[in-house]
This record gives C-alpha cells, structure tokens and sequence, in this order.
C-alpha cells in the first residue's frame, strides 16, 4: 500500500513538473486570433532580422514535427517602410498557393519565394529600396522570385481571399505589441515565450501542451 502510494505521488511531480506555466511558457492573449484550433500563427515582419532567421533555420524544422498541425502565417504592415505593400504581395501569393493547393512551407510555395527574396534584399543586401520609395522595383523583386505576373498578381490581390487575409492580418498589430516578432500564437489564443524555449524540440513540446489546452 505504501509503494502504491509513492508510486502515485511520484507520478503526480512528475506531471507537474511537466506542465506549463502561464507566465513563464506562454501567456493568454485578451482578443484571440480567429483561426483554427488546431494552428500555430506565425506573427512577422519582412523588416524584421529575426523573423528572417526563424524562417530559414527553425519555422520549417518546428513544423515538421508538428503533424497535421495548420501553420497559419500572420503579417504585420505596421513595421517597415514597405509594410503594407509586403502584405498586399503576400496575401496575393498566399491566395494562390492556396487555390494551387500548395503547402506555404514548400520550396514550391510563390509566397515562400517571394518572402525570400524580400528578405535577402532587405537584409543581406541591406537594400532599403530608396528609403521605401523603389515600391515597384520592391514589388517586381518579389514577383519574378515567384514567377507571378503583373496581371496575375493585380487579379490574385482584388479576390475576396486575399482581401479576407488583409483583413485578418491586422489583429497582428496587438500580438505584435505584446512580445514584438517574431511572434507565435497556438490556437489563436495562447502567446509562446521564445525565451523560454531552449531548443525546436522544447519550443514543440510547448505547442503540443497547448494545443491540448
């Protein structure tokens, strides 16, 4: 009887242990995100040298171990000279892949192609695009990284998609404000402290506990 009780206690610290704190791990945002459940949100800035480091070294490697998980990307317009230009190319393209049926992960993704050549540009080039002023020069950067046309980008970026997707972006701006970006919703509810994850596979760990949430 005694050993099955410390066996009991020894599982209930260990299940602490194992659990996460608001605060510390994550905290619980005032005004969700209206996106699914089962989702993590990328909140990012094309102007932002962070978020151009998350997406070449962890954001597909965090994914990828995240199974059937919907990853949603969410950008911010208000950061940047040419923040709302990137997002009008960005919800065009991602309004493509998405009637292509293409995984905004993939090499093959239009909005992936596009988002990295904004960011070489703007950050291994440090090519401020005359001080933001260059705005067709920067939109014909993205573009034919991503083999799109003028037309085709005109008529992707006037569909109800894209238009949904602007939309939707601008709740960016209060999660933003909170931790800055790059920044990581789970559920649309739950806000990551990057500080607290030491490595991809804790930072996956923490999505996980919160999705069960």
């Amino acid at each position: 009887m005694k050993l099955i009780k410390m066996l009991i206690l020894s599982a209930f610290f260990a299940l602490n242990l194992s659990a996460l704190t608001e605060g510390v791990e994550y905290q619980t945002l005032a005004k969700p995100l209206n996106v699914p459940k089962n989702s993590v949100v990328k909140v990012f800035s094309y102007d932002c040298p962070h978020c151009y480091k998350f997406d070449r070294t962890i954001t597909r490697k965090l994914m990828s171990k995240l199974d059937g998980v919907n990853f949603i990307p969410y950008h911010l317009s208000t950061k940047g000279k040419l923040g709302e230009t990137t997002s009008k190319i960005f919800a065009a393209l991602i309004s493509i892949d998405e009637a292509n049926g293409t995984d905004l992960l993939s090499d093959e993704s239009k909005f992936k192609q596009a988002k990295f050549a904004i960011y070489k540009a703007r950050h291994d080039e440090k090519d401020d695009f005359n001080d933001g002023k260059d705005k067709q020069r920067f939109i014909d950067l993205a573009l034919n990284a991503a083999h799109v046309s003028k037309d085709e980008y005109e008529k992707a970026l006037s569909s109800d998609r894209a238009k949904e997707l602007l939309n939707e972006w601008f709740a960016s701006y209060d999660v933003a404000s909170i931790s800055g970006v790059p920044a990581f919703v789970v559920s649309g509810k739950y806000l990551i402290n990057l500080n607290a994850a030491s490595s991809i596979d804790e930072m996956a760990k923490t999505i996980k506990e919160l999705l069960d949430k």
